[in-house]
């Protein structure tokens, strides 16, 4: 009964609102006092049962919370390379998976005094929760629906995590009480069946989510959005998606223009967490970390260096009176960074620093300024006055000092100063006068030295006009901020397209402009600070939970990292990027790399993998993620789906559908993962023709995309060469490597006459050119000392054993990691039918 009534309700909710709904924006989960719908509050009249959601919510506010503290490791690479070899050597001793999280079953129901696990709750969360568990049964309160919904699906307040139990309160509150955010979470699971609370369903999951998108719920607009982009549950519908994503859009450039003058500040979350240790495949064998994407970083280069490394070494500068460090480390506290804060305090510190280098105490320029002095002192007035204008770190905003400030640094053609004083007289800020003469001045000015801001200014100034000639040149304008992802340009360049403003009328464009304004409004929109935070203190499955709302809304990296998480051929071997940049670093780079590559023929038929416990044992929502991440041109991702197909992890073994995938990835020479693949696949026949020759080709082509796969791929072709040969020795079927025919040259009789007469000219050319690196005697360096490379040829023997025996000695590696983890899945087995055998005895017992 309770099934047939669910469509008529829910079309019904579409139109009449039976509860107070809040329309703006999830806050975080964290607290849940901050997720509470408060209708005791905002309706008039208290309903039955508010006391006891308010006695809750009193005893819950008692509980101590334990806000995650960010993890560093130490950065030295003697301290990385040691950890490093510890976790790529094998373990001495032998030990069993650890003990699986205990999920509760669908149909049990954790009593206030228990966690479903037989231990108790602590007193006051175990009071909190019967005095809600009350409310909820006796007086349907929306509140405590939703609370004990939170608790159960996120574990807030160290509540045991049921995701049946969760469904049901959040099914509950949808149903009855028409709330948008439990129809976004009803939606979410059964998008995803998290937990094992519901069969995946995407029909009825979208249902939801259109639902909620109506009632004005943010992410469910955002997820709509993206699922009618990608086609998920529903026909592609270009139209549908600009819709949803222009509403979401349209709250994102409103919030970020209810921030100080300037615009709202946050520092972006999104990040791939594989990008972090070189891809998905390691350092060097992942495409986003080889090839053209390869970070080549000189020997004495910070490319590689942390983040505290970079601060201290600034600062130290800095204190020996190197004014440009000391603008860079002001900049870096300014705008922070992911696992950096914003600190005013320190930024405003280091730009007086470089300020008073330059100008005294009475505003006059010092005497005897080293040069360059002057415009770096520019710019760090540009951000005092922009300190001062928004209010950062201070308690009020200072316009008379803000105008001091911008004064000083106009002076010096500072870009920044010169929009800020411009937004000043538009707006008339501390009660100036507003002289819009002036700000377009400034604005131009800016716009010249191209700051995207002040581009951003010029192009409204000119789309207010309204004339062809305007609209073109608002359009330049805005495209030109756009290089550097200014949000608002990308507002203005989709409102052109999809009004036809100025501009062609186009979904396709329209809709990724407003795609990246909603993704880039991530502390709006979005949970990844949630995410990260959960994912840096260790907790894996709560960053999982927080990943899969991202993933949702179409993010590609939140997508990416549910992959990764879930993922159970994780590579150990995985060095940091600040050990990678030494020599001893590019080693085990290298042998990384080879890991990567030979575990495709070494272990077909049986991928290596991870034990994964809990939530993280869901492989094939690991590979529905890659999938879609791919579809987002993640060429990463389309290599692990034909890993995955090939080796049916998540899935039924498809050889055809990893052809697909690894042909796709290998397009255009992206990923030499992949085209090592297919070289492997000719080799043995595995999908493909078995074929020698193209096979070499595809591995040659896998070296040139690469050359970091130089050890992996000598070792293939050394083995091809040998099956090849033995191939022709014995009249085998298999077409063997042909050595490709050097292409014979025509000369005819005009070109041969001029390259005899030419022939003293062009080596004189060379003898001029090389000149300089050798002598009579032989080459010679730069310092003229003598250079014997004969020696360094008689060493060359070398070379092949030297290959030959680090090869094997990661096959034994590979090999014996894998007889470990078969040994503890064994080990595992025996520990459950122990525990099913000990099960049933207390069940006969009782």
């Amino acid at each position: 009964m309770r099934q047939s009534l669910l469509w008529p309700l829910l079309l019904l909710q579409t139109v009449t609102v039976t509860c107070d709904d809040p329309r703006s924006v999830n806050p975080p989960h964290e607290t849940a006092t901050n997720n509470v719908i408060f209708s005791t509050q905002n309706t008039r009249e208290r309903l039955p049962g508010s006391d006891l959601v308010d006695a809750a919510l009193a005893k819950l506010a008692a509980i101590p919370s334990q806000p995650y503290q960010r993890q560093r490791r130490s950065s030295g690479i003697f301290y990385n390379a040691l950890r490093f070899v510890f976790k790529a050597a094998p373990s001495l001793s032998m030990r069993g998976p650890p003990p699986q999280q205990t999920q509760q079953s669908a149909s049990s129901t954790p009593s206030s005094s228990s966690n479903g696990n037989g231990k108790s709750l602590p007193a006051p969360l175990s009071e909190a929760v019967g005095l809600l568990e009350e409310a909820s049964r006796q007086f349907d309160h929306p509140d405590a629906h939703y609370l004990l919904a939170q608790m159960n699906f996120f574990g807030n307040y160290t509540h045991p995590r049921n995701f049946r139990t969760a469904f049901d309160y959040y099914l509950t509150l949808a149903d009855s009480h028409g709330n948008s955010s439990a129809m976004y979470m009803v939606g979410l699971i059964y998008s995803t069946g998290i937990g094992g609370a519901v069969e995946p369903d995407q029909a009825r999951a979208l249902l939801y989510y259109t639902f909620a998108a109506l009632r004005g719920h943010t992410r469910a607009e955002m997820t709509v959005a993206a699922r009618h982009h990608a086609g998920i549950g529903t026909p592609r519908s270009c139209d549908e998606a600009v819709k949803y994503y222009k509403r979401v859009a349209d709250k994102a450039i409103a919030w970020y223009r209810s921030g100080p003058p300037g615009g709202m500040g946050w520092v972006l979350q999104p990040y791939r967490i594989a990008d972090e240790m070189g891809g998905l495949y390691g350092q060097g064998a992942s495409a986003i970390s080889s090839g053209i994407n390869a970070l080549r970083a000189q020997p004495h280069s910070d490319a590689n260096a942390s983040i505290e490394d970079i601060l201290e070494y600034l600062d130290l500068m800095a204190q020996k009176g190197d004014f440009k460090a000391a603008l860079n480390i002001g900049r870096i506290y300014y705008e922070g960074q992911r696992g950096l804060d914003r600190d005013m305090y320190m930024a405003r510190k280091y730009f007086v620093m470089v300020a008073s280098k330059f100008w005294r105490k009475d505003g006059r320029t010092a005497e005897s300024v080293r040069v360059g002095l002057d415009k770096t002192a520019g710019k760090a007035a540009g951000y005092l006055g922009r300190i001062h204008l928004r209010g950062d770190g201070l308690d009020e905003p200072s316009y008379d000092r803000a105008r001091s400030w911008f004064e000083l640094g106009i002076a010096q053609a500072d870009a920044q100063s010169q929009y800020y004083m411009g937004l000043m007289l538009s707006h008339g800020y501390g009660g100036g006068t507003k002289n819009i003469a002036k700000a377009t001045e400034l604005f131009r000015a800016a716009a010249e030295q191209d700051f995207a801001p002040a581009q951003v200014e010029m192009g409204v100034l000119h789309l207010d006009q309204g004339q062809l000639t305007d609209l073109q040149a608002a359009n330049d304008y805005f495209e030109l901020a756009a290089r550097y992802g200014n949000i608002e340009s990308y507002y203005y360049l989709a409102e052109m397209i999809h009004h036809g403003v100025g501009r062609d009328k186009a979904c396709a464009p329209a809709l990724s402009y407003y795609k990246l304004v909603a993704e880039k409004a991530d502390p709006l929109v979005s949970s990844w600070t949630e995410a990260n935070r959960a994912y840096e203190a260790g907790d894996y499955e709560l960053a999982l939970l927080e990943y899969l709302g991202a993933a949702e809304q179409g993010y590609e990296k939140a997508q990416n990292n549910v992959g990764y998480l879930l993922d159970p051929q994780q590579s150990s071997l995985q060095p940091s990027s600040s050990l990678s940049s030494s020599l001893s670093g590019k080693l085990l780079s290298a042998l990384a790399t080879l890991s990567s590559y030979l575990s495709l023929f070494s272990l077909y038929g049986s991928a290596s993998s991870t034990i994964k416990n809990g939530l993280l044992d869901n492989p094939s929502l690991g590979l529905i993620h890659f999938t879609r991440s791919s579809r987002q041109s993640n060429v990463d991702a389309l290599v692990k789906m034909g890993d995955y197909y090939l080796y049916g992890i998540g899935t039924e073994p498809s050889i055809e559908k990893a052809v697909q995938c690894y042909t796709g990835a290998s397009e255009y020479h992206q990923s030499a993962q992949a085209l090592y693949n297919l070289g492997w696949m000719h080799e043995n026949g595995v999908g493909l023709d078995q074929d020698f020759h193209l096979a070499k080709r595809y591995y040659d082509i896998a070296l040139s995309t690469n050359e970091e796969a130089y050890l992996p791929v000598t070792l293939s072709l050394l083995k091809l060469r040998i099956r090849s040969a033995w191939n022709t020795l014995t009249n085998g079927q298999i077409n063997s490597i042909q050595d490709e025919p050097a292409p014979a040259r025509s000369w005819s009789f005009s070109e041969w006459l001029d390259k005899f007469t030419n022939s003293e000219h062009y080596h004189g050319d060379d003898e001029d050119l090389y000149g300089d690196l050798y002598d009579e005697d032989g080459y010679t360096d730069e310092d003229g000392d003598y250079v014997d490379y004969d020696d360094l040829e008689e060493l060359s023997f070398l070379e092949p054993f030297a290959i030959v025996g680090l090869a094997a000695a990661i096959l034994f590696l590979l090999y014996y990691r894998q007889q470990r983890q078969q040994a503890a899945l064994r080990a595992h087995d025996r520990e459950e039918e122990e525990e099913r055998a000990r099960q049933q005895q207390r069940q006969q017992r009782r």
